[in-house]
């Protein structure tokens, strides 16, 4: 049986990270570094996503077709890669979020006790 510790250390199910990057890019395009602030902002830290995930998630999206990208010169006069959303990226991001919100629905009504 899992320890609560080794259920923490768990990665996030298959497509996550890949559902969550592609929602953060459509409010706005942002380069690798960025994105993994904003992940540990919007989830107050419940998330740490370490850049030998995100770099690798990002590389799919973007042989996908669900990503573009472009080297830009940040603020701090450093070239950074901004990643984009595609219209491609928007209908898929759509797609998995619809099924995401079906699938949790499902564990949910198989969680919540039943009435004796």
């Amino acid at each position: 049986m899992e320890t609560s510790k080794q259920a923490k250390e768990r990665d996030l199910f298959p497509g996550a990270l890949e559902m969550m990057i592609l929602q953060t890019l459509k409010w706005q395009p942002m380069h690798g570094y960025a994105l993994v602030q904003h992940l540990k902002t919007r989830s107050r830290d419940l998330l740490q996503v370490e850049e030998g995930s995100l770099y690798p998630a990002l590389q799919r999206l973007l042989r996908a077709g669900l990503l573009k990208a472009d080297w830009e010169t940040s603020p701090a006069n450093r070239r950074v890669r901004t990643y984009k959303i595609t219209p491609s990226g928007v209908k898929h991001l759509e797609r998995e979020v619809s099924s995401f919100a079906q699938m949790l629905k499902g564990i949910s009504l198989v969680l919540t006790p039943m009435k004796s």
